[in-house]
């Protein structure tokens, strides 16, 4: 930690999961409730001033107030950043093998339960919600993950990489080995990339800003699935978002941005305006 800070290192992410032993054991990690501690004791005695903490629900077994235990500790433990996934299941990992096998995978209906708890319990405690399964104190959302977002520029940096510049993204080979390998015998390491065509990125931007609460502008979403969104508790309007906002915010000066129903159901919001031309006028 000591040595992070004095490199200049100023945020740091944790992958908490849970601060419930069994969740732990059946999610496979091997760390405790007393690991997570001990992290964040050291990192802000190392003067690390802003901290992440990730966590996962919907694991199969995990029960509401498991999940309530989780969120209540980790906001104790005051971090500027709290992220909040839902349980998917990849068919390569044993946990995907194992359901594949008839074993108990995640149940929706106990996420979405598990999703509007840590948006209520979050948003009481003076977090903020900006991207789906994000939520920061004022002015500590995680500018990396914007860039993303927002549709911006970065650089690969590792193994499995991936980095975008003006339409082009491009990836780095997967595993540490054949990375090191190229590193220290001076060849490149970009494993494959692709030019993204200007319709995609059209809404490839228009996808990822509706997830944030920069959200849509009004000249970007077709109306008559507006109101229905709207009329269904899914979106509303709401005034441009200065904390975390697109590029095209000043134009107007309201935004359609998912309701915590909506999230839930994001992907098929998504679909339903892109195919209704949002995105693409």
């Amino acid at each position: 930690m000591d040595a992070y800070a004095q490199a200049g290192v100023n945020r740091l992410s944790f992958g908490v999961q849970s601060l419930e032993p069994r969740v732990l054991a059946a999610l496979g990690r091997t760390h405790n409730p007393e690991n997570v501690l001990l992290a964040v004791t050291n990192a802000r005695a190392a003067g690390i001033k802003r901290l992440n903490l990730d966590l996962i629900y919907g694991t199969p077994g995990e029960s509401i107030d498991d999940w309530r235990a989780t969120l209540e500790g980790v906001i104790a433990l005051a971090p500027e950043h709290i992220s909040a996934y839902a349980l998917t299941v990849e068919p390569a990992t044993p946990f995907g093998q194992r359901v594949a096998s008839g074993e108990e995978g995640p149940d929706d209906d106990r996420q979405a339960d598990a999703y509007l708890l840590a948006e209520g319990l979050l948003k009481a405690a003076g977090y903020n919600w900006y991207e789906i399964s994000n939520w920061s104190l004022a002015g500590e959302e995680c500018r990396h993950n914007l860039v993303y977002w927002l549709g911006g520029d970065f650089a690969t940096v590792g193994c499995a990489a991936h980095g975008h510049s003006g339409g082009r993204r491009w990836w780095n080979v997967r595993t540490p080995e054949r990375f090191i390998e190229r590193v220290e015998t001076g060849r490149d390491c970009i494993s494959g990339s692709e030019e993204i065509e200007a319709g995609l990125r059209l809404e490839e931007a228009f996808s990822l800003r509706l997830r944030t609460r920069a959200g849509v502008t009004p000249s970007e979403a077709a109306e008559s699935v507006v109101r229905d969104l709207i009329d269904g508790g899914l979106a509303k309007w709401v005034p441009s978002a200065a904390g975390a906002a697109g590029p095209r915010e000043s134009e107007a000066r309201r935004a359609l941005v998912l309701t915590p129903q909506g999230r839930l159901v994001a992907t098929d919001v998504t679909a339903r305006l892109l195919l209704a031309g949002a995105a693409v006028r």
